[in-house]
């Protein structure tokens, strides 16, 4: 039997490629992505990956929220907390690296 293999590539850059708010999740959705109580959920994807840390430090330092999961290899952040607050912090965020990091961004969405 052949082993199979996966190769996960990255571009070279900084980019914010997925900023993205689910307001109100349902009770099952909330719990599969491991945040059970959430009111909202926020969702970001970062190249490279290990600016999940930084974005996980701007989010928290800009609102009320919990940090849900954080991969820095994969560059993946879930945030969770009030509606006002998961969206603040999303906005905090992705400023913040386009300000002081020079990223490129991405626009917010929201469901």
């Amino acid at each position: 039997m052949e082993k199979e293999r996966i190769i996960q590539e990255f571009v070279p850059g900084k980019q914010v490629t997925l900023a993205h708010l689910i307001s109100h999740p349902t009770e099952e959705l909330a719990k599969k992505i491991g945040v059970p109580t959430a009111e909202a959920i926020g969702i970001m994807t970062l190249t490279p990956g290990e600016t999940a840390m930084i974005a996980g430090d701007f989010a928290s330092k800009a609102a009320n929220i919990q940090i849900g999961f954080l991969d820095r290899f994969s560059g993946a952040l879930v945030i969770y907390g009030s509606t006002g607050a998961v969206e603040e912090a999303l906005s905090q965020t992705i400023l913040g690296l386009q300000r002081v990091l020079g990223y490129t961004i991405c626009v917010q969405t929201r469901s």
